[in-house]
């Protein structure tokens, strides 16, 4: 869930490349034969911004690959879990969404990876049980602003058990996506961090940061014989036509 730093996307240039017909990237990028799947018991869903589908390094297709119980939407509101999910019943309150609001475990006073939190930001009591019954997490694909108006757009997230994450390394996006908060991770980490946490299985972590890093490096390596997938400059507004409009 990244914000765009000066630099944006080659995506638009890539469109022009071949693609994968399983993962959509260009054919350069893709690391599909290295993705083995992962069998996981809490489900995942993925919500994406339509203008999210970023080619070169989005990371959302690439997360949902690797799990047999993963569920990819791209949209901007769903009436219910259920029909976001394409199930004929389903409790978001069985459900954690990973939180998009200013609680930050750094000020929870706790060392966990993984905070449940009430709707005042503050830390829920009975964490262990909580994290426990969870069933499924959602977690929403796009920029700061697009993500947040994901979590406006379907009211049913209100039901879910909010949750936040305390990585205690940066995004291994490293400049290629600045984040807008320390926290900030690209959605394949969040993934990581909170099934690995809540199945207690740190191999799931160890699998996806794995993926995160091929295809990292593959962008890198594809960028020196492929100059149109590396990140572009952001066209700057022209403030004085507005001024003036």
């Amino acid at each position: 869930m990244s914000k765009p730093s000066e630099l944006v996307s080659g995506a638009a240039a890539a469109e022009a490349s071949p693609a994968c017909p399983r993962c959509l990237k260009p054919e350069a990028l893709c690391i599909c034969d290295s993705v083995a799947p992962i069998e996981n018991r809490i489900s995942l869903l993925i919500l994406q911004h339509p203008q999210e589908q970023d080619r070169a390094l989005g990371t959302a297709r690439l997360t949902a690959l690797h799990f047999p119980k993963a569920v990819l939407r791209i949209g901007l509101s769903w009436p219910s879990l259920s029909k976001a999910l394409g199930r004929k019943v389903a409790d978001p309150s069985r459900w954690a969404v990973l939180y998009l609001g200013s609680a930050d475990v750094a000020g929870l006073e706790t060392d966990r990876d993984i905070v449940a939190i009430n709707r005042k930001g503050e830390i829920e009591d009975n964490q262990r049980a909580i994290l426990k019954d969870i069933e499924g997490i959602v977690l929403l694909d796009g920029t700061w602003s697009q993500a947040k108006a994901l979590w406006w757009r379907n009211a049913w997230m209100l039901k879910c058990q909010r949750v936040i994450l305390g990585p205690k390394h940066p995004s291994r996006y490293g400049k290629l996506r600045r984040e807008p908060r320390r926290d900030g991770l690209s959605t394949i980490e969040a993934a990581a961090m909170m099934l690995a946490s809540l199945e207690k299985r740190p191999d799931i972590a160890e699998q996806l940061n794995a993926s995160f890093e091929r295809m990292l490096a593959s962008y890198r390596e594809a960028i020196d014989r492929l100059p149109e997938l590396a990140p572009r400059p952001k066209p700057k507004r022209d403030y004085r036509r507005r001024k003036h409009a």
